[in-house]
């Protein structure tokens, strides 16, 4: 994780984050119908290796090279930051109610790799108490900020 005195674990990429990297890839690159494309075999591998060792998560700097571009490409066409510009712990609040993330999540953002990015966006996606998950979630779709640029046509 990046060097933080909050942080208490090391970032791993989450094995649905894997699994969307490949259903992004087959859109992009159906393969011919025998084969798939090379970044989804990439991927499929480290995929495979997290179901049979009943992981489920993979080390950020342990996938190979292949597989951890792959999943970069994915990376880069999902929204960088959830902020909905409703900033609460610039109130004060540790726990921000506009994106779901903690005080030092916001400030650290700008620092974060890819995949402590990801650690953030899972748990506030699986808490879903956010205003961007209920009262906001309109705005949330299409708020395009500098935190989050539109990601680019592939």
């Amino acid at each position: 994780m990046a060097s933080t005195d909050w942080a208490v674990h090391m970032a791993g990429i989450h094995i649905t984050d894997i699994e969307s990297a490949i259903n992004w890839w087959r859109q992009r690159e159906p393969g011919d119908g025998l084969r798939a494309c090379a970044p989804v075999r990439a991927l499929a591998e480290v995929y495979a290796l997290l179901v049979y060792y009943r992981e489920s998560e993979c080390a950020e700097d342990g996938m190979p090279d292949a597989a951890r571009e792959a999943w970069l490409r994915w990376y880069d066409s999902t929204p960088d930051a959830p902020c909905i510009a409703i900033c609460s712990t610039s109130q004060g609040d540790a726990l921000c109610k506009g994106c779901g993330r903690t005080f030092e999540e916001v400030q650290n953002w700008p620092v974060l790799t890819p995949a402590e990015k990801r650690v953030t966006w899972r748990r506030i996606t699986q808490e879903g108490t956010a205003w961007r998950f209920n009262r906001y979630a309109e705005r949330a779709r299409e708020f395009h900020g500098q935190d989050h640029p539109t990601p680019p046509k592939v």
